[in-house]
């Protein structure tokens, strides 16, 4: 009882003392006293925990919060959460289930009993209830009025009869998402999608639909029935449509390669007493933790698809890693970095370390710089690794 007995003193709002529990190894220096309620039945655990300004925890049951980074104001209201990053006004529902690998950007929520992991949503983004959603990013809109959705029991499929999952989906994407003014992506309720799948900005996809294909485009409207009846002659271990599958996952890597840039390159400037340098490390951290799945998940369907006859990445593997390890920590084009960082720090003198104002208020010419800064780094990699399969 003696750290909760300290963070009680620190100003932390804990009703019931008797009925949560805090880990030894728990820093209470990093649980703020400043409006964080911690409820009955909750656990805390995890020497890189951190619980900032006005963070509630298991308003709704009990919630288990393990090696997280919780901003400030934001709400998990039950269920499991591990090694996950939240930044401010973040919100997940009772019956949550968030583990490593997941990052919910400012005022990005989830309903109850929703399922995530190597997942990231950016601002605004909003899941409903009964969801299973691992190994997505997903982007679009710009504001809580104005945001991407997934419908309620929507289901990412990422794993495959031949077990593996090289399978991550990209829901629009960086350059264009990070700069909040891209149109809402809408996947209706009951629905599905088969990994790895890109979609555009402005996509709709009908309730009920199970999305396999990719859509390069903007503005569609996706719909489709039940699937055709059949049954056929299938073993796992045939390869089908492979080159599409590692196209997109050289994308999905290029576009972690790029969010940790702007996080490393824009994201930092906002440093303060709401976005301690803990979040920023964080987020850096949980990108890397989700390239290398990435790489490893694709090089293993790379030993797969040999063991079914089928060398064409595997044998070119050492060569595909290469080119992808040598783009780590490549910046882009250093002119429209530098370029697009003058006119940031220009609108942080103005308005201050305010994230998404800031970052909302950019004019076309602005906007069309980060992006373009940005795609570079998706396409130096993505395309560099896709020669080196030739």
């Amino acid at each position: 009882m003696e750290i909760i007995d300290s963070l009680m003193r620190k100003g932390v709002k804990i009703p019931n003392p008797a009925g949560v529990e805090i880990g030894p190894e728990v820093d209470i220096e990093r649980i703020s006293g400043n409006g964080v309620v911690i409820h009955n039945g909750c656990r805390v655990q995890g020497e890189h925990t951190l619980i900032l300004d006005g963070a509630r925890l298991g308003a709704e049951g009990p919630a288990t919060v393990e090696n997280c980074l919780v901003g400030p104001g934001v709400e998990l209201k039950g269920g499991y959460f591990s090694r996950a990053v939240f930044l401010e006004n973040a919100c997940c529902g009772s019956g949550s289930h968030v583990r490593e690998g997941t990052i919910l950007e400012e005022g990005a929520s989830i309903a109850h009993t929703v399922g995530l992991k190597q997942t990231i949503l950016f601002p605004f983004v909003t899941l409903g209830s009964l969801i299973n959603f691992c190994d997505c990013l997903m982007a679009g809109g710009t504001g809580p009025k104005n945001h991407s959705e997934v419908g309620s029991a929507y289901i990412h499929f990422n794993f495959t009869p031949n077990q593996d999952k090289a399978t991550a989906s990209l829901i629009g994407e960086v350059p264009r998402g990070v700069m909040l003014n891209q149109k809402p992506i809408f996947l209706g309720g009951q629905g599905g999608m088969v990994g790895p799948v890109r979609l555009d900005y402005g996509i709709t996809v009908a309730a009920g639909t199970i999305v396999r294909k990719d859509e390069p485009r903007p503005d569609r409207l996706i719909y489709g029935g039940a699937s055709k009846a059949g049954n056929i002659e299938f073993r796992p271990g045939l390869f089908a449509g492979t080159g599409r599958i590692i196209r997109n996952n050289l994308v999905y890597i290029g576009n972690l390669l790029a969010l940790r840039q702007w996080y490393l390159g824009a994201r930092s400037f906002f440093v303060g007493d709401r976005f301690p340098e803990a979040l920023i490390d964080g987020l850096v951290d949980t990108v890397e933790f989700g390239i290398a799945e990435r790489i490893k998940r694709l090089q293993e369907l790379g030993d797969k698809m040999a063991q079914a006859g089928d060398d064409s990445l595997s044998g070119r593997w050492t060569a595909v890693e290469a080119v992808l390890q040598d783009r780590f920590e490549s910046q882009g084009d250093p002119r429209l970095r530098e370029a697009f960082l003058e006119k940031l720090l220009q609108r942080i003198a103005g308005l201050g370390k305010k994230y998404i104002a800031v970052v909302q208020g950019f004019d076309p010419e602005g906007s069309s710089l980060g992006t373009a800064w940005l795609q570079g780094i998706v396409e130096e990699a993505s395309e560099a690794a896709a020669a080196a399969l030739k």
